[in-house]
């Protein structure tokens, strides 16, 4: 399956069943912190959520539309990183991400969110990559505006999160801004 060196102690790969368990123990000792800004860790509460995702993701790949990777640190789990969606027509994805709460701080998603917009660009050859982000989730908003996206939008109660609403920071990025 899919894999993509970062450094020596970073690496992305495609998840497989086999990533199950050791998924769904980052996303336990991490929900505290993950659940401020995403519904997903309150709806998983056994391997078989994550076996059922990860299962969902698979389907995604082999169907062209998609998928989730993890990104592991030093052997371990750290984190997933993933195309939402890929619209080809408009030639345009959006990249969705989380990282475990003991990782952060230390580049793995700047460099990971790098590495799947030169994917994007240069192997799927799309136009134009999207970041949506809760306008105040300051840490995962400092990754786009960090990799040269344009802020393009905010949407007003984008989706309601703990009984409260949140606004939605879109950020774009077109191919001739990478290069």
């Amino acid at each position: 399956m899919y894999k993509a060196i970062l450094d020596e102690d970073t690496y992305i790969s495609i998840f497989e069943e086999r990533h199950s368990q050791e998924l769904y123990e980052l996303i336990i000792s991490s929900r505290d912190s993950i659940r401020n800004w995403l519904e997903f860790p309150d709806q998983t509460n056994s391997v078989d959520d994550t076996r059922a995702f990860i299962s969902r993701s698979l389907n995604r790949f082999a169907n062209n539309n998609g998928y989730w990777a993890g990104i592991w640190y030093k052997e371990q789990i750290a984190g997933s990183i993933g195309f939402l969606s890929i619209d080809w027509d408009a030639k345009r994805t959006e990249i969705g991400y989380w990282l475990g709460s003991k990782f952060e701080g230390r580049g793995l998603m700047t460099n990971a969110c790098k590495a799947f917009i030169d994917h994007a660009f240069n192997d799927l050859n799309l136009r134009k990559i999207e970041i949506g982000v809760a306008t105040n989730n300051i840490k995962s908003r400092a990754i786009p505006e960090r990799l040269g996206f344009t802020q393009e939008g905010v949407i007003r109660n984008y989706e309601q999160l703990h009984n409260q609403f949140l606004d939605r920071v879109i950020y774009g990025l077109i191919i001739d801004e990478w290069q």
